[in-house]
């Protein structure tokens, strides 16, 4: 081996240090083996994340970006929490474009953390009525798992991240280990007294975060200053920053390097397996090779299949392990932004103080047991209430001293219930890389082609006229409804892409999430999922990650 070669070799090379892949680092390291972290945005060092601290008055333009600012984030400016004090914590489009053959919003977080520095932290395991649903409805193939398989990797990650909430004993979402949650406020209180007593098949309950109330693991509880979105440097939520990168390098097995592109997966073909990868520096634009014994792909469900479909080969002319032509099919995302809202005016004399993380949640009623729709799967809420405060002013016309003091009046309470919907797998839902067009790197692009079917509409319409019902029944007045054109890729869980199956002919991975042609590369990012159902993915994509790497590493000895 040459003296450059040796010195660019690992034990393991993870690929992207979001927040699957910051677990593939942990456990890889945690095993003894020398890492390579690769991650192709910005260096980010917990605490110093930019504006964590910053005063409203230290934020130009009222914490908003100038248009011609917004020029470069046409695509990043239209996710929910997108503003100046975190700008720099997503990637500029302009400088990393993409080709939307349908509209698909792909939001991205360039940085070592990736977008574990920006996601919604609620975490909820998935339930055997899910690892079953594709099996029993025809619509997609069949988990190669069940949920005895994966609980105790649930179990394992949630005792490291550290959650809160509470539990339910729901089939369709099994308990947690959980701290205690925040106080609910007095509107929450009576919402859930009224909605449980009314409903027996409907709880109304704290959303699960990853979101500590007390110390733990070395980080410190949260603060409630409802400034998650800049990145936390109490550690309060977790992140790879705050939790899995910096355990792994406390084992001394950690190298980390930002600013680098992973262009594709090289294979031996004599061996039949992965030897390395090559990735291209973001900032010289230089071309380097890394060789491992194994390689975890957690660059994100678009970006993982893509950097598989660019890596041809003699053996793999289509993409590694694309022997099926499944790779880059069944992409997909839950569809969000339906369902309705009201005033409580029963709580006019009621006052809150402080804030709190977490929302409220009614877990997936629908399709479940004895009750059937016109439309397979289902949805959750999460469901919001907050007193109108000076705010209310950016949504009523006003001048003057009367206008003013207004403002300084507490509004109405107003409570809203937001639909995620799951969606079917839909082979005909797909990314590709271009042909013709390359990206600045010199890499292709990436051609996205995803669209939501007839089930995600009824199902949207459903979830907008039950929102309407439950919050009536609640004591709401004034309840409307709400049912935007939905987008793929707005919800931030995209999926599919290379998805786990028992067989090597309709699926891209095994059980172990293994690429079946080649036992030593795993993807465990949102590409691997069969199936999503309506609860948040992020848990799992933990949870599949450590089971991966620990299978991987235990049956290589």
């Amino acid at each position: 081996m040459s003296k450059v070669k040796d010195q660019h070799t690992y034990d393991a090379i993870v690929v992207g240090s979001g927040i699957s892949g910051g677990w593939a680092a942990k456990e890889f390291c945690e095993k003894g083996l020398k890492t390579l972290l690769l991650e192709r945005g910005n260096e980010m060092v917990h605490p110093n994340y930019p504006n964590a601290l910053s005063a409203p008055w230290e934020l130009d333009y009222n914490n908003e970006l100038t248009a011609k600012e917004l020029e470069d984030y046409p695509i990043q400016q239209k996710a929910w929490e997108f503003g100046r004090d975190n700008h720099k914590l997503y990637v500029k489009d302009t400088n990393w474009p993409y080709i939307q053959k349908n509209p698909f919003y792909w939001f991205r977080g360039n940085q070592v953390g990736g977008k574990s520095l920006l996601w919604n932290r609620n975490c909820y395991r998935y339930s055997e009525l899910d690892f079953e649903a594709n099996l029993k409805d025809g619509h997609g193939n069949d988990w190669p798992i069940r949920y005895a398989d994966i609980k105790p990797w649930y179990d394992y990650v949630e005792k490291f991240v550290g959650l809160s909430g509470e539990n339910c004993e729901l089939p369709s979402l099994p308990d947690q280990i959980l701290m205690p949650p925040f106080e609910m406020n007095f509107v929450e209180k009576e919402v859930k007294k009224r909605i449980e007593s009314r409903y027996k098949d409907i709880k109304y309950i704290q959303a699960r975060a990853a979101v500590l109330t007390r110390a733990h693991n070395g980080r410190g509880p949260c603060q409630a200053r409802n400034q998650c979105r800049r990145g936390c440097p109490y550690g309060g939520y977790y992140s790879s920053n705050s939790g899995a990168i910096p355990a792994a390098l406390a084992t001394g097995n950690l190298t980390i390097r930002p600013h680098s592109a992973v262009e594709s997966v090289i294979f031996d073909p004599e061996k039949r397996n992965a030897k390395g990868v090559r990735i291209v520096d973001t900032q010289t634009k230089e071309s380097t090779e890394f060789y491992g014994k194994f390689i975890s792909i957690n660059a994100s469900a678009v970006a993982s299949t893509a950097i598989l479909l660019n890596s041809n080969s003699t053996d793999f002319p289509d993409g590694l392990g694309n022997t099926n032509g499944v790779l880059g099919h069944y992409l997909n995302d839950h569809s969000d932004s339906t369902g309705a809202f009201g005033i409580a005016e029963f709580a006019a004399d009621h006052f809150s103080f402080g804030q709190k993380p977490n929302p409220m949640y009614i877990p997936r009623f629908r399709n479940v047991g004895d009750d059937k729709q016109d439309f397979l799967r289902g949805y959750a809420y999460e469901c919001f209430s907050e007193r109108k405060s000076w705010k209310k002013g950016f949504e009523i016309d006003g001048v003057g001293h009367d206008f003013k003091k207004s403002l300084s009046e507490a509004g109405p309470w107003e409570v809203g219930f937001w639909a995620i919907c799951e969606s079917l797998p839909n082979k005909d839902n797909k990314m590709t890389l271009s042909k013709t067009e390359k990206d600045p790197l010199g890499i292709p692009k990436i051609e996205i082609d995803v669209k939501f079917d007839e089930n995600t509409r009824k199902m949207r319409i459903d979830a907008a006229e039950k929102a309407k019902e439950l919050l009536e029944s609640a004591g709401m007045k004034y309840v409307g409804t709400y049912n935007e054109n939905p987008i793929p890729g707005k919800t931030i869980h995209e999926y599919g892409s290379a998805r786990m199956g028992n067989e090597p002919k309709e699926s891209i991975l095994n059980k172990w999430n293994q690429v079946h042609d080649c036992r030593n590369v795993i993807v465990t990012d949102g590409a691997c999922l069969p199936s999503s159902p309506c609860q948040n993915p992020s848990l799992t994509y933990m949870a599949l990650t450590a089971r991966a790497v620990n299978h991987l590493v235990d049956t290589s000895k």
